[in-house]
């Protein structure tokens, strides 16, 4: 049975009129039939000339090639590699649209699940928008066609890298470093075998983790040793998953990073490989925020869920009372212990246990709680929301990283006894479409 033909895209470009964003920075726009169009690189009330990149049966895929009426919005990308590299995707917007974009965006989000209105909106948080990204994940590739290795981030809609030297939104300690780590890959005898390089910045140091598909000679560790040490980088490799990963440069010392909470006296270590914000001052201000909003008394109980290496779970803990810090992942209530004792405190206890259940019949569980923190994934804490009535909280602070899931989960508080006091928007990652918010939900006394 042969296989049926793609119908060919249109070769000539096509002129289309911005109505509006998508979720995901995309211009919206109708053909003359109705079909919809998303359109890379335009922004709304704008018209610009376009080409279909991608055809489904309900909408079109566009590029934008020429924009003809630009919106009062509209800037100048700072990165020269903006319209191709898909690291970033709103740098042709100014950064206040880019914050009313995802203000808007929560706003949505919430009418749509259940007409919540919180009783107050903060202004948005902001930080600078160029040189703050601490984490990232950078791909690596050889083309034969140019001898030459890529490093950075794939294009937009493709899998392609991009062709970089320079990443303006990394961390200088790496961004600027772009071009040496091509060409110190380049170096080595397994050049096409060096799959990706994992970005990971504390305060003072910065690590990247190697990942070989193949054991490295001697010479080629020796290599990626000098390159450390030359660069002030802390070097890992991982031969296989996540638990082969191990430090080569320098040969001494724990394998840890580290950030400051200076409000809270805190010094926080962390393994490369753990998730810690990217932006580590709206991470601190977040902190700072939360800590304020759930407004810990002395001796009262709160639980941090989804609470990693202890971000807000410490300095919940400088404030007193009992804190109690629960976590999915073995290895992060290792950290956060570890943190603990680092910082010398005692008032709280970390435990490990699956979050996507029913954890009320957990030890920890059955002493209640005053106040409740949650930090969760992306795919949210709807099964968490369902039982946090059993524990009576009279405030809950959540921090979301996803607009959505917040909305959903929201809407199960509000069922079960809550009210949405305020919220707002934190512009942890500037130049992309990924919105962070937080917002405090206080219990509806019958």
């Amino acid at each position: 049975m042969s296989r049926r033909r793609r119908k060919a895209l249109p070769t000539e470009p096509v002129s289309c009129v911005i109505e509006r964003l998508s979720h995901d920075g995309r211009g919206i726009a109708h053909q003359d039939d109705g079909k919809i169009q998303f359109v890379d690189g335009a922004l709304p009330g704008e018209t610009v000339t376009a080409k279909v990149v991608g055809s489904r049966r309900k909408f079109d895929e566009l590029r934008t090639l020429e924009v003809q009426q630009p919106a009062s919005d509209r800037i100048a990308p700072p990165c020269e590699f903006a319209d191709l590299c898909g690291g970033c995707s709103l740098q042709h917007m100014s950064n206040d649209a880019q914050v009313a974009f995802k203000e808007d965006t929560l706003k949505q989000h919430l009418a749509h699940f259940g007409g919540i209105e919180p009783q107050e909106w903060v202004a948005p948080m902001r930080s600078d928008t160029l040189g703050y990204r601490r984490k990232a994940r950078l791909g690596v590739r050889y083309v034969t066609k140019r001898e030459s290795v890529l490093v950075g981030f794939r294009e937009k809609r493709n899998s392609f890298l991009t062709d970089i030297d320079r990443c303006i939104v990394l961390d200088p300690r790496i961004g600027e470093r772009i071009t040496a780590l091509r060409e110190v890959v380049h170096s080595l005898a397994a050049y096409q075998r060096i799959a990706q390089i994992e970005v990971a910045c504390g305060d003072d140091e910065a690590a990247l983790v190697f990942r070989n598909l193949d054991p490295l000679s001697d010479a080629d560790q020796a290599i990626l040793e000098a390159f450390g040490e030359q660069h002030d980088l802390h070097i890992y490799l991982q031969p296989k998953g996540p638990d082969t990963v191990h430090r080569i440069w320098p040969q001494q010392g724990e394998e840890r990073l580290s950030f400051r909470l200076p409000e809270f006296d805190l010094t926080m270590k962390f393994h490369p490989m753990d998730f810690t914000q990217v932006n580590a001052d709206i991470n601190r201000r977040m902190v700072a925020r939360a800590v304020d909003w759930l407004d810990v008394q002395p001796g009262e109980r709160v639980l941090d869920l989804f609470c990693g290496l202890g971000n807000f779970t410490l300095p919940l803990a400088r404030k007193g009372g009992q804190v109690v810090g629960v976590e999915g992942d073995e290895a992060m209530v290792v950290r956060g212990k570890e943190n603990a004792t680092l910082n010398g405190i005692d008032n709280v206890r970390f435990y490990g246990a699956n979050l996507q259940g029913d954890f009320t019949a957990e030890p920890w569980a059955a002493e209640g709680f005053d106040k409740i923190l949650i930090d969760p994934p992306r795919s949210g804490a709807e099964e968490v929301c369902e039982y946090l009535v059993a524990f009576g909280a009279q405030r809950i602070v959540y921090v979301s990283c996803n607009p959505a899931t917040l909305a959903r989960d929201a809407g199960v508080m509000v069922k079960n006894g809550y009210r949405m006091v305020r919220t707002g928007v934190m512009d942890m990652f500037p130049h992309t479409t990924h919105v962070e918010s937080i917002a405090v939900f206080e219990r509806i006394e019958p």
